[in-house]
């Protein structure tokens, strides 16, 4: 990407400074992970005191060891959303139509984002669910306890093509950039 996903800027913040406002007005506490470039990062960001920031050690591991390390942050609570950094757009409409969701349905313990018949993120789980997501394995993904819980999941239509968001190259950000230009 030439510099840290992070710190890549979407209407005149960056990606993580987006995420922790967007969380913030929701839920508390924040946490987010820092990986590669965690120094640069930190000092990059307006909204770092907002957030608990937590440092991977092995980042090259990937997303799970960074959801593991978020997760093993976070104080006792009801329930957890998860998101990747190169989501920058969801709306906050969307969190609370999530959390509205899961607490309108005891049964449920994930809940996912649909928007146009596809899931997208952030997922939001309950804290008991917590321990599986610890003792995965390095090689495993998350979409393993997802998919364990596939029966106690609920997906909910949300009116945000954001939670499809996966900025992962140069040319999937200038894409991005191009779309919100008037």
């Amino acid at each position: 990407m030439g510099r840290p996903k992070p710190l890549l800027e979407f209407h005149g913040e960056t990606f993580l400074d987006r995420q922790i406002a967007l969380f913030r007005a929701v839920c508390a506490p924040v946490v987010a992970v820092l990986g590669h470039a965690a120094p640069e990062i930190a000092a990059g960001l307006l909204n770092a005191d907002l957030a608990t920031l937590v440092l991977n050690p092995q980042p090259a591991r990937g997303q799970l060891s960074s959801l593991q390390c978020g997760l093993r942050a976070l104080p006792p609570c009801s329930s957890v959303f998860f998101l990747p950094i190169d989501s920058p757009g969801v709306q906050p409409g969307t969190l609370r139509r999530l959390l509205a969701a899961l607490h309108s349905s005891p049964e449920s313990d994930i809940v996912i984002p649909r928007h146009s018949g596809r899931r997208g993120h952030p997922v939001l789980m309950r804290y008991t669910l917590i321990p599986e997501f610890l003792a995965l394995a390095p090689s495993a993904t998350a979409r393993e306890v997802v998919h364990a819980h596939l029966g106690t999941t609920l997906y909910v239509d949300v009116d945000d093509p954001a939670i499809h968001l996966d900025i992962d190259d140069p040319a999937a950000y200038q894409a991005l950039l191009a779309e919100v230009r008037p």
